[in-house]
């Protein structure tokens, strides 16, 4: 028996600082869709998928929740694990960069490039980016901002190791301009012109982040983000080797197929990622693809603007095979898409509830009806014109889906896929079997129109598997179908004859477009919670009123309860050229040590005055939410920084 070729396919590893939307489930899914297109296809494939789970931005989310980084990104983790199960992703391994596997194997890189001369040590100043965990050149920044996110940066020195990442500019050109490596072509094109911009070394540790895996040789840095989370496409799979443990999955499966990313880390993955393989001398993955992203109102999915779409309450009330059919039918590879309910409900009322599943239920209940339920074997002597053309429509189907699969062309697949759909439909109104059915004499070109769109059935079932294995297996089973479904399935027509149908529950009910609008609005407010009712603004002032405020971010360093006071906490806060003792009736809503390392906001100039024999220098400002809790105005900038 010959060996089964390999196929190996990734996601990006997501980062688990909060609940994933569905503009990462749209990733996965892609994902998950091609890894059942090749097993199906006979291949034997890894698919991998995981989390991404140092940094900064993890470290602070940590300490604000009051635990520890490990169990923030723990309970994260879970709940991804659990959506996936809930979509059916079929991964078939799942990398979290916080395993001994993988931390090990990042430590033998990092000294396998530093024994290559690729690594040294330096001091950074720079832009720095918290959420994106990136570091910025000055003519890189946009408006003052990260160019990816758009956020405020902040000023950053400190030492670091440093990768040769300008030692392989030459070859990563010749890489992105072989016009096989990184699709679509636009992004080719952004990742010439960055190269072209000048190709700095990259900063691989941080001396002030301590959530992540210690530099072996110098255990004040943790390794990067980018030079940890991009290895975890080769540590899963064993590499480097490490004492006692096999590297066979690496030989068998390495170089990757496909990485699946969104196009705003394509930098990371068409850069630094094959720059790093050509210092370890390993081979390159065959291809990068970006994927547009799903938009919202023209803008980006993102928890931190609120516009965010949860997928478990679509696949409460669709199905999961429903929301993946609209993801991988609506939206076309490479470019962005707007998300709205209305587009998504039509969608599946038009292709899932009209045209599948009414072929479906037509198709059984006739041959319950006209033939006791028996799938009747293929009579040459009946055939008509009709059916000739709806063998050929069905035999031409699977070339198109491998053409367009092939290219990550999921929309023009399944439309293939439909042309099929509708035909079929279309074939049962020109054969009118229930007018055959009123004439004895008609038996044999009544079973032969049956038999024709059972077959049309049994090979949808067999081409739509990989986007909505659970509606195949509907499918099959109402058909009387046993056994796993193989690709070569489709490549013949009469394979049916003489199962029994038994008809099953409606695959897709029509939806009424106005009520599942008016209910997902009400799940979206209930889940947003009750409207905030804002404070009236205060009467306008002059501008030189407001000028006289001398408004200061500080630091505060040191924080006790009021010794004559319960309501009162006594803050010693850092001004940068001073240390300012400071009382503020919080005592209520804050504990002393929560308090201690916030960066808040003063109103510095002030007049002293005492509050039951204690001294303050100064007004902290807070804000207020709805349930009467104070919360600190916290600025990210330095202590003595001016606000105005």
């Amino acid at each position: 028996m010959a060996e089964k070729k390999t196929f190996y396919i990734t996601t990006p590893i997501y980062y688990p600082s909060d609940k994933l939307h569905i503009g990462h489930t749209y990733c996965t899914v892609m994902a998950d869709a091609v890894a059942r297109f090749k097993r199906l296809q006979g291949y034997d494939v890894m698919f991998l998928t995981g989390t991404d789970e140092h940094g900064q931005k993890i470290e602070k989310r940590a300490a604000e929740a009051g635990v520890t980084p490990q169990q923030y990104v723990d309970n994260i983790v879970d709940g991804i694990k659990e959506l996936w199960k809930t979509m059916e992703i079929s991964y078939d391994d799942f990398i979290r960069t916080t395993e001994t596997r993988h931390v090990k194997r990042v430590q033998d890189i990092f000294m396998r490039m530093f024994n290559k001369g690729d690594i040294y040590k330096g001091a950074y100043e720079g832009w720095y980016c918290t959420p994106c965990e990136s570091f910025w050149t000055e003519s890189q920044l946009k408006d003052g901002k990260c160019p990816d996110c758009g956020r405020p940066v902040e000023k950053a020195k400190e030492t670091a190791y440093f990768f040769r990442l300008s030692k392989y500019a030459d070859k990563l050109v010749e890489l992105l301009k072989g016009g096989e490596f990184l699709q679509p072509q636009t992004r080719v094109n952004e990742m010439l012109g960055f190269i072209d911009q000048g190709l700095e070394d990259l900063c691989i540790s941080r001396e002030s982040v301590k959530w992540g895996i210690p530099v072996p040789i110098d255990e004040s840095n943790t390794i990067y983000v980018w030079l940890d989370a991009l290895s975890n496409y080769v540590t899963a799979l064993g590499f480097p080797q490490l004492d006692g443990e096999s590297d066979e999955k690496y030989k068998k499966y390495w170089p990757a197929d496909f990485h699946l990313v969104g196009k705003e880390i394509v930098r990371f993955h068409s850069i630094i990622w094959p720059a790093m393989l050509m210092s370890l001398d390993q081979p390159l993955p065959k291809h990068v693809l970006g994927h547009g992203w799903l938009l919202i109102d023209g803008g980006k999915m993102s928890k931190s603007v609120g516009n965010v779409v949860d997928p478990v309450v679509l696949i409460d009330r669709y199905g999961v095979d429903a929301l993946k059919y609209f993801l991988l039918r609506e939206y076309t590879f490479g470019m962005d898409g707007n998300f709205t309910n209305e587009v998504m409900i039509k969608r599946m009322n038009f292709d899932l509830a009209n045209d599948l599943g009414n072929l479906v239920s037509r198709t059984v209940t006739m041959i319950e009806k006209y033939n006791g339920g028996i799938i009747p074997a293929e009579n040459a002597a009946a055939h008509g014109d009709t059916d000739e053309e709806l063998r050929e429509i069905a035999l031409g189907v699977y070339k198109n889906v491998e053409a367009h699969m092939d290219k990550f062309e999921f929309n023009y697949a399944l439309e293939s896929i439909w042309t099929l759909v509708r035909r079929a439909n279309k074939y049962i109104d020109e054969t009118a079997p229930w007018v055959l059915a009123k004439d004895p004499e008609k038996k044999d070109r009544l079973n032969e129109v049956l038999h024709n769109l059972a077959e049309s059935l049994r090979m949808v079932s067999v081409l739509i598997q990989p986007f909505m294995h659970t509606t195949s297996e509907k499918m099959r089973a109402q058909l009387g179908i046993e056994g796993e479904p193989k690709w070569e399935d489709t490549h013949v027509f009469d394979a049916l004859g003489g199962e029994k149908v038994t008809r099953g529950e409606v695959l897709f009910p029509r939806l009424d477009v106005a009520k599942e609008l008016e209910e997902l609005e009400a799940l979206k407010k209930a889940a947003e919670g009750p409207k905030i009712e804002y404070a009236p603004f205060k009467e306008n002032t002059e501008f030189d009123t407001f000028e006289k405020l001398d408004l200061r971010v500080a630091v505060i360093t040191k924080a006790e309860k009021h010794p004559k006071a319960d309501k009162l906490l006594v803050f010693q806060v850092d001004m940068g050229s001073e240390t300012r003792q400071i009382i503020s009736g919080v005592a209520a809503h804050y504990t002393p040590e929560e308090c201690v390392g916030k960066h808040v906001m003063v109103v510095a100039n002030l007049a002293p005055r005492k509050l039951r024999g204690l001294e303050s220098a100064g007004m902290l400002l807070f804000s207020e939410d709805t349930e009467g809790h104070l919360h600190f105005v916290s600025p990210d900038d330095q202590p003595g920084m001016v606000i105005g």
